[in-house]
């Protein structure tokens, strides 16, 4: 076991998963949800009028409610192998998985004429679209952000890595800290992109993102990072 701890504070249900993850590849990893998902009230529209549904997170089939039933129509463009699961557990098909992000996705569409509905969460990573390409967006949830506890924040008072998930977990992280009065030195800070890290600010540790935007690269990072504080 590596013994520099790693501390994961996306929400559940993603939090346990990633601690499992990370415990499976010998991190001393801890979770503390700094965040809840809140379904919001959305209209779903015509899907006579897309082609497919673009999707970044599992939490639209997790807490998109009654609405998701009447989209079932439309196939799946998943940013990941775990949004794809859900997506194929909660009905639907699934045309096609990313590798780096919903980008990735909208890039590596061909030159025919699409509309695509994208479900998603309040905070979403904006998109560049293709001149062929059309986006109408539906929000069906919202994360709500938590007070660091008091068990995370004394674990902070040594050395330790964070994992952020994203920009809004590394707002919420600042603020907290800020908040706290908690000692940046003692915090290094594992990203899964590099737009997560754009307004952390100065004084960490060491800040590092992960080599491609998906979970595995990310405890690899964290692993790598252990071995190196």
């Amino acid at each position: 076991m590596s013994q520099v701890p790693v501390i994961a504070i996306r929400p559940e249900p993603g939090l346990s998963a990633t601690v499992k993850s990370g415990r499976a590849i010998g991190l001393r990893i801890s979770g503390y949800p700094l965040f809840e998902i809140q379904p919001v009230g959305w209209d779903a529209p015509d899907p006579n009028a897309f082609d497919a549904l673009l999707v970044g997170s599992a939490n639209v089939f997790r807490h998109g409610g009654y609405h998701l039933a009447g989209l079932r129509s439309l196939p799946v463009l998943a940013v990941g192998k775990t949004t794809a699961t859900a997506a194929k557990e909660a009905g639907f098909s699934v045309q096609a998985i990313g590798s780096g992000g919903l980008q990735w996705l909208i890039d590596a569409h061909g030159s025919e004429p699409a509309h695509w509905l994208r479900l998603a969460g309040e905070e979403h990573v904006p998109l560049q679209l293709p001149d062929n390409l059309k986006l109408t967006t539906r929000i069906v949830y919202r994360v709500e952000a938590t007070e660091i506890p008091a068990e995370m924040a004394a674990r902070l008072e040594s050395d330790c890595i964070i994992l952020l998930h994203s920009a809004a977990a590394a707002r919420h992280l600042v603020e907290q800290c800020n908040a706290h009065d908690i000692d940046r030195a003692n915090v290094a800070l594992a990203a899964l992109g590099p737009r997560i890290i754009e307004d952390l600010g100065e004084g960490w540790m060491r800040v590092e993102c992960a080599e491609s935007p998906n979970e595995d690269a990310l405890l690899a990072l964290a692993k790598n990072m252990c071995e190196t504080i």
